[in-house]
């Protein structure tokens, strides 16, 4: 990692994406879940930037990504680890490496929204919308009144887009660059991750 990316978050995430799309675009990809959680892990300050309201998401997240590279020592790639899984008829147990994959790829997905929505609201110095739309589109639907209500409020207390970029050490312009890369090469990797469950009948909706 270059020197010049300590510091910036963003800018971690954004190669570290660029470098697993890499990997999706050999002819028959097969992601390590090492470079997978590694990749994952530089995700997690951005949900603590966001404050109390997506502190649940924050917290689950890094538990399951950590659980994610701890696989990694004994596993090599996520299909084998999906494998694994059915073959102990585990699947949908709490705790399953394969359940945890799930909630790091929404995870992943509601952070590829927030940056489409945040990117698309240029000169909005408010984070409310972005964050509103992608909690609704990706988690929302997974989760019971109680949550979503805490969520809502939490929403009050999230910072300024001005604030964010403090915190993310980045100016406007290469922010919205990295969070655009972000996109590009996240959007791919979900999409492969969803077929990954539904080539296994898991669905994705659990």
């Amino acid at each position: 990692m270059a020197d010049s990316d300590e510091g910036k978050p963003l800018r971690k995430i954004s190669t570290a994406f660029k470098e697993l799309a890499v990997t999706m675009n050999s002819p028959s990809p097969d992601l390590p879940v090492g470079q997978f959680s590694h990749a994952c892990s530089l995700v997690s300050p951005l949900f603590g930037c966001l404050g109390i309201a997506f502190k649940f998401a924050e917290m689950d997240y890094v538990a399951k990504v950590d659980d994610l590279a701890r696989a990694s020592s004994s596993i090599s790639t996520l299909l084998v680890m999906m494998d694994k899984d059915i073959e102990a008829n585990c699947v949908k147990k709490a705790g399953s490496h394969t359940r945890n994959l799930l909630r790091v790829k929404r995870g992943l997905d509601m952070v590829k929204v927030l940056f489409e929505q945040i990117i698309a609201s240029e000169g909005d110095n408010s984070l409310k919308d972005p964050a509103s739309k992608s909690y609704a589109q990706v988690f929302a639907p997974h989760h019971g009144w109680a949550i979503r209500k805490a969520v809502s409020l939490g929403m009050y207390a999230l910072p300024t887009r001005a604030q964010l970029l403090k915190m993310l050490n980045e100016e406007e312009a290469a922010a919205k660059i990295h969070m655009q890369s972000y996109v590009n090469a996240s959007a791919p990797l979900i999409t492969y991750l969803d077929n990954l469950f539904h080539s296994k009948q898991l669905g994705i909706d659990w």
